[in-house]
């Protein structure tokens, strides 16, 4: 009699948000070989960016994802086993300084017309806007921006729709002024500006965290969020000070313990 083999129990560990740093040659197929070992282990990719480094032929990829620690560990060294790969540092305990950077064209007209400008502007902004069917990303996109209105001010129905012919001349100028400038407001408390604009939208760039990029994209959203463009995360370990110098938090820190880089993974150079 024969005893079968026993699947071992599925893991329990949390999906947590990982940082990977790939430094690789900069050779052709590199980055779908790379994505192909994530995708064949079912890694989503949530934000992927390649660039030069200050050493000659080498690329920097930094890669977000989420997964098992356990998991994301076994991708990483399969990583590391690429020829072209020189070494995957996970950067997900270390204390990084990490941007990303956000393009975002925002309606100065207000929400009333967002639907036209969607509509008006076309496969520019969106493709197929013609009629504006129910249920497509489209419409979902002009409910949410409604919704965020509402949500903002009580007493504003999500479900308003603007009537023809209730705004002279002047009071749509007035309207513009006010909403550029509220725009340029807030794109000045999160470091932003503008970089551009038109006769019915603003360009706005900023810097920052993926979190304050998205509380700005929340705060924009009820102006009307035409396009947005964002670069993806970026990451670079901060240097440590030294110093006999004690401050009031270095007795805690074993209690917010970090993971140090290991310099023999670097490559030389």
């Amino acid at each position: 009699m024969t005893c079968g083999t026993v699947a071992p129990p599925p893991s329990l560990q949390p999906f947590t948000r990982h940082t990977l740093n790939c430094l690789v040659q900069n050779e052709p197929g590199v980055l779908s070989r790379v994505s192909g070992i994530l995708a064949a282990r079912g890694f989503n990719i949530d934000s992927l960016v390649v660039c030069a480094t200050e050493i000659e032929d080498l690329s920097r990829m930094c890669i977000v994802l989420r997964g098992q620690d356990g998991v994301i560990e076994q991708a990483r060294r399969q990583l590391e086993d690429l020829v072209p790969v020189w070494a995957v540092l996970d950067y997900t305990r270390t204390k990084t300084i990490e941007r990303e950077l956000l393009l975002a064209k925002v309606s100065i007209l207000g929400p009333e017309y967002f639907e036209d400008q969607l509509a008006n502007k076309g496969p520019d902004i969106l493709p197929a806007t013609e009629g504006v069917e129910e249920g497509s990303p489209v419409r979902q996109h002009i409910d949410n921006t409604l919704n965020a209105v509402a949500d903002g001010h009580p007493g504003v129905s999500s479900n308003y729709r603007r009537q023809e012919g209730t705004l002279t001349p002047s009071e749509a100028l007035r309207q513009k002024h006010t909403h550029l400038a509220s725009i340029n407001t807030i794109a000045q408390q999160f470091g932003g500006k503008i970089v551009d604009l038109s006769n019915d939208a603003v360009i706005v760039e900023m810097t920052g965290k993926t979190a304050r990029v998205d509380a700005f994209l929340k705060l924009v959203r009820p102006y009307g969020i035409l396009e947005a463009a964002r670069s993806g995360l970026m990451v670079m370990p901060r240097a440590p000070i030294t110093s006999p110098w004690s401050g009031m938090a270095d007795e805690d820190v074993a209690a917010d313990e970090v993971e140090a880089m290991d310099s023999s993974l670097l490559p030389p150079g």
